[in-house]
């Protein structure tokens, strides 16, 4: 199958902030290679709110993963009335190949499979070769092979754009100093850095370095707790955005100086809108979920055993107090010697 104008692609990619951004750049190469293409997104309401409008996706078909099996049913309805001519489907668990299986095309692209789970291999009939384990964004770019498409250049596209500007700048039309972002948790307590210590390193990236520390996340609970920590052990208030929705978090993001996070979807935004950011690893490997080929120098990597160990899939429990300050504030030092007179209203 060979994707040109016309064809109507359906992409089964359901959930997270970083796989919808590790998609972006498949549906780019769709639409330069076929601009007349028609594609089709069934995913998650989150992420959804991340692509709405995004120039390389023509429509959204949304799974309210929340509903239950009435979820799947609902999707199952809107696509009886659908034809594709190929599928995509980049998740390798069964809620994914359960929504392929709803997809009418002929031709339905999926993983090799041993890099698949829960059997999700059976709902495709075409596969991309094996290959050993490497990064999520280089896996994703192997789909597009079989449909005639080529990878490069690597491109998201992700904004921000029109009324989104003006929001940015008032933003930081309210800060005096650039911003360092801190993303203060994630879905997964064992991705997570204490708070009492994020609070060491907002207090030096204020005093130390110039900086204003933004907290941007969800509102949790974990999240509000760590917020909490941080403002009782510091000396002045940090400005908070923990909640706020993820368009305007794109805006705040993209005007950064430095962002830093452990491993979630606000870690891939920054690496999609060129921001650098100092990424905490311990639970999973960065060589397969880390920063796509940016800002490796100011990685911490605690997770792996040995350099050269493989890329690995394990979770390892308990790491990231493996992480100190200095570590931290060693790369933030890093960041101002190498990335510091980079874009930003405010850098």
């Amino acid at each position: 199958m060979i994707i040109q104008d016309g064809s109507r692609v359906c992409i089964v990619m359901l959930s997270s902030v970083g796989g919808a951004t590790w998609t972006l750049p498949v549906l780019n190469a769709i639409k330069r290679h076929a601009p007349l293409s028609h594609i089709t997104w069934i995913m998650q309401p989150g992420p959804a709110s991340l692509v709405r409008g995004h120039p390389a996706v023509d429509d959204i078909v949304v799974l309210e993963r929340k509903q239950g099996w009435r979820a799947f049913r609902d999707v199952r309805d809107v696509l009886r009335s659908r034809r594709f001519d190929v599928s995509l489907t980049l998740q390798v668990y069964l809620k994914a190949g359960i929504v392929t299986s709803f997809v009418q095309a002929p031709i339905k692209v999926g993983y090799d499979r041993a890099r698949t789970k829960d059997a999700s291999w059976l709902f495709t009939n075409r596969r991309i070769p094996p290959r050993p384990r490497g990064h999520i964004q280089d896996e994703f770019l192997e789909f597009l092979a079989p449909i005639g498409v080529d990878p490069g250049p690597v491109e998201y596209a992700i904004g921000p754009c029109g009324e989104e500007r003006a929001a940015q700048q008032r933003f930081y039309d309210s800060l005096d100093r650039p911003a360092a972002v801190i993303v203060v948790g994630t879905t997964n307590p064992e991705k997570d850095w204490p708070a009492d210590r994020w609070a060491t390193v907002a207090e030096a990236l204020r005093h130390d370095f110039g900086l204003e520390p933004v907290l941007a996340g969800g509102r949790s609970d974990r999240e509000l707790a760590a917020e909490h920590i941080m403002r009782t052990r510091m000396s002045f208030a940090p400005r908070s955005t923990l909640g706020c929705p993820l368009r305007e978090l794109v805006g705040i993001i993209d005007g950064a100086a430095l962002v830093l996070s452990p491993d979630t979807g606000p870690l891939h935004l920054s690496v999609a809108l060129e921001r650098p950011v100092i990424g905490l690893y311990g639970y999973l490997d960065p060589r397969r979920v880390g920063p796509y080929r940016r800002y490796q120098d100011l990685l911490i990597d605690v997770h792996r055993n040995a350099p050269d160990e493989p890329v690995t899939t394990e979770q390892r429990r308990g790491r990231m107090e493996r992480i100190s300050v200095r570590d931290v504030l060693d790369r933030v030092e890093r960041w101002r010697t190498t990335y510091a007179s980079s874009r930003g209203p405010k850098a």
